[in-house]
C-alpha cells in the first residue's frame, strides 16, 4: 500500500535555482562549519564562566514557560490525525489478520455449536475463560468488530484528503521550466535552424509530447519559449482506486454479514424442500436478517446417482461423481428440471444451493404394542467410512404403551466375516442390511429439553434387543420384518433410498466483493507499473552564440528504469522536428 506523492515538487521544477544554491553551500561548507565551531566554543566559554548565574537563569526561564494544555477538541483532532495515517491503517490491517487467527484455532458457535459444547465439557477451566473473551464467536466479538470498524474509518480518513490533493494536482499546470535543463538526470540539446519559427517549434514539441501521453502547458515567452509536460497521474489514480476498493470490500463484507444466511437440509429421494424457516435442519442468519428475505422456491429430489470407480486397483470403489436431479418450482409457478453437482451450485434468484453430502436412508415401518403404525418413513444414515457403513438412530415417541428407540448400522453390501460379524464390502447397495439394538421406556422428550437426534438417552429406558441379551440383536434384509419381544411391536425394513445434504446460501455481498476485488487488482497494477514523469522542451540561444537550440530534459517522480528509453525516443522525435536546420547535436 504505497503512499503516492501528490504534493507538487516545486523544488524539482526549479532545479536550476536549487542546484546553484547547493553549489554555494558546498563552496562555503568549510568556512560555515568553522564559524559554527567558533561560535559554539565562544558560547561554551561564556556558559562556563557564568555557570551559577546561568543555572539560576535557566531555572527561572523554565519556571516562566507555560505549556498550554490540550483541550477536548485538540485531543480529538490529535486522535483523528493519528488514526488516519497510513501507518495506523497498515497496523490495523495486520492486527485484523492476527485477530482472525483464533477463529481457525477454536470451534465457532456459528459453524458448529456442538463442537463448542464438547470443547467446554473437555476443557472446563480454559474453555470458560475463552468463552468469556468471545474466542468461540471471534468474527462477531466486540474486539474483532472494534478493529474492523477502526480500520474502516482509518482508510476513509486516509483516502479523502488524498483524493482532494490528487484532484488539485490534476487540474494544476505542470511545473515551470527549470532555468538550466542540463542539470536534470536526462537532458540534451539539438541545434535549430536560425530561420525556424521558435514558437512553432515549441507548439510542435507540445504536440509530440501530447501524443506520448503527456499533459502539456505552453510558455511562449519572448526570450525562452518552452513547454512543460507531465504524465503518470493515473499512477496515483490507481493507488487511490486500490484503497477505495479496500473500503468497498470491507463495506460489502459487513453488509453480507448483516443480510446473509446459511441453512442446511437433508433431502431424501422423492421428498421436497420449501425455502421457509421451518424447513431447515439448521439455520444461521445474519444480524439484520428478515425472513421476508428468503427467496420463494421449492426443490424436489427426483433421483441421486453416484458413480464409483470400478477399474482402478488402488482406488476401487471410490466415488467419482455425484449427480442429483431436482425439480425446481419458482415463485411464479414455473418449474424446471436441474442437475445439482459438487462445485456446480444451483442458483435460484439470489440464493445458491450447494450439494455437500449424501448417504443412504432405509425406509422403516415401526408398529407399537397395540398394532398401530407408530413410525413410517426414511431414516437418515450417517456414513462412517468409505463403504458407507452408516449409523442409524430411530426414536419412536408415539409408540404405545411404551416409547421405543433403535440404534444400529446400515451395511450397503453386507458380507459375513470370518469372525461371524457382518461388514460392508462395497459402497453400492448390492445387499443392504440393517442391524439394530432396541429399547423401550421414556425417551425424555416430553420435558422440553433439546436432544441430539443421533444420541439416545437410555437412562429411563430398558434394553430390549442386543447381542448380550437372550433375544439377540435385530438383523434385517430389505423386505423383512422382525417382531419385538414382550409384545412391544415390530419393525420392518421396507426398502432403501438415497439422500443428499444441501447448503442454501444467500450472500448479497458476493458480487460487490468480486467487483471491488477486481478493481483493487487493477488499481494495484496501475500504481506499480505506471511511471510518473516530467518533461520540458525549450528553445534558447546556443551557448556558442551562433543560432538557437532545442533544449530538453526529463525527470522521474520516483523510480523509473524506463526513463532512459523515454529520453532516447523523445530525442529522436525532436531531431526529426529540427531536421530543417540541425547541424550537430550534444547529449548528456
Amino acid at each position: 500500500m504505497a503512499k503516492a506523492d501528490n504534493v507538487r515538487d516545486s523544488e524539482l521544477a526549479q532545479s536550476e535555482h536549487d542546484a546553484e544554491a547547493q553549489d554555494g553551500l558546498e563552496a562555503s561548507g568549510h568556512s560555515t562549519q568553522e564559524s559554527d565551531e567558533s561560535r559554539a566554543a565562544s558560547s561554551s566559554s561564556e556558559e562556563n564562566s557564568a555557570a551559577p548565574a546561568g543555572k539560576k537563569a535557566g531555572k527561572a526561564a523554565k519556571a516562566d514557560v507555560d505549556v498550554p494544555a490540550l483541550g477536548p477538541l485538540e485531543m480529538l483532532r490529535w486522535a483523528w490525525t493519528q488514526l488516519t495515517t497510513m501507518r495506523t491503517a497498515l497496523f490495523l490491517l495486520l492486527l485484523l489478520a492476527i485477530a482472525a487467527v483464533p477463529g481457525s484455532l477454536f470451534p465457532q458457535r456459528s459453524v458448529d455449536a456442538n463442537k463448542v459444547a464438547d470443547y467446554l465439557t473437555n476443557n472446563p477451566t480454559m474453555g470458560t475463560w475463552l468463552d468469556r473473551f468471545q474466542f468461540f464467536d471471534v468474527y462477531s466479538s466486540v474486539w474483532f468488530s472494534a478493529i474492523y470498524i477502526l480500520l474502516f474509518i482509518s482508510l476513509i480518513g486516509c483516502i479523502i484528503p488524498r483524493v482532494k490533493k490528487h484532484w488539485e494536482a490534476m487540474r494544476s499546470a505542470p511545473a515551470r521550466t527549470p532555468a538550466r535543463l542540463s542539470r536534470l538526470p536526462y537532458s540534451g540539446t539539438i541545434e535549430l535552424d536560425s530561420d525556424a519559427n521558435t514558437d512553432d517549434v515549441v507548439r510542435e514539441a507540445a504536440a509530440i509530447l501530447k501524443k506520448r501521453g503527456y499533459r502539456t502547458d505552453l510558455r511562449l515567452d519572448r526570450d525562452r519559449p518552452s513547454v512543460g509536460a507531465e504524465r503518470g497521474y493515473v499512477r496515483e489514480t490507481g493507488n487511490l482506486l486500490f484503497h477505495i476498493s479496500l473500503v468497498g470490500i470491507l463495506s460489502s463484507v459487513a453488509i453480507g454479514g448483516m443480510f446473509s444466511y446459511i441453512g442446511q437440509h437433508i433431502l431424501v429421494e422423492g421428498e421436497s424442500f420449501v425455502n421457509t424457516l421451518v424447513a431447515y435442519d439448521s439455520f444461521r442468519p445474519g444480524t439484520a436478517f428478515n425472513q421476508d428475505n428468503l427467496d420463494p422456491f421449492a426443490l424436489r429430489l427426483d433421483n441421486f446417482k453416484v458413480e464409483f470407480d470400478r477399474e482402478s486397483s488402488t482406488n476401487f470403489g471410490q466415488p467419482i461423481s455425484f449427480d442429483a436431479t431436482v425439480d425446481v418450482t419458482k415463485s411464479d409457478g414455473s418449474t424446471s428440471r436441474e442437475q445439482l453437482q459438487v462445485n456446480h451450485p444451483l442458483r435460484i434468484g439470489s440464493t445458491d444451493v450447494y450439494l455437500v453430502g449424501n448417504g443412504y436412508a432405509p425406509e422403516i415401518t415401526v408398529r407399537d404394542g397395540e398394532g398401530n403404525i407408530a413410525f413410517q418413513g426414511p431414516v437418515v444414515g450417517v456414513p462412517q467410512d468409505g463403504v458407507y457403513t452408516s449409523l442409524l438412530v430411530l426414536k419412536v415417541p408415539d409408540a404405545k404403551p411404551d416409547q421405543l428407540a433403535f440404534t444400529g448400522f446400515l451395511l450397503p453390501t453386507a458380507v459375513m466375516g470370518s469372525d461371524g460379524v457382518s461388514f460392508s464390502a462395497d459402497p453400492a447397495a448390492v445387499n443392504p442390511q440393517i442391524s439394530f439394538n432396541s429399547y423401550y421406556g421414556d425417551l425424555g422428550l416430553d420435558g422440553g429439553v433439546p436432544q441430539n437426534v443421533y444420541v439416545i438417552d437410555t437412562e429411563n429406558m430398558t434394553e430390549l434387543n442386543s447381542r448380550k441379551l437372550e433375544a439377540g440383536g435385530i438383523t434385517l434384509n430389505a423386505g423383512q420384518t422382525y417382531t419385538l419381544p414382550d409384545g412391544k411391536g415390530s419393525i420392518s425394513f421396507d426398502g432403501l433410498k438415497r439422500y443428499v445434504g444441501i447448503d442454501v446460501h444467500h450472500d448479497p455481498s458476493k458480487l460487490p466483493v468480486a467487483i471491488f476485488a477486481a478493481l483493487a487488482l487493477l488499481g494495484l497494477a496501475t500504481s506499480l507499473f505506471v511511471a510518473r514523469r516530467r518533461a520540458w522542451v525549450a528553445v534558447t540561444d546556443s551557448p556558442s552564440g551562433n543560432g538557437r537550440i532545442i533544449e530538453y530534459g526529463l525527470l522521474a517522480r520516483g523510480e523509473d528504469p524506463r526513463l532512459e528509453d523515454e529520453s532516447a525516443k523523445l530525442r529522436s522525435l525532436l531531431e526529426d522536428l529540427a531536421a530543417r536546420g540541425t547541424h550537430s547535436t550534444s547529449e548528456k
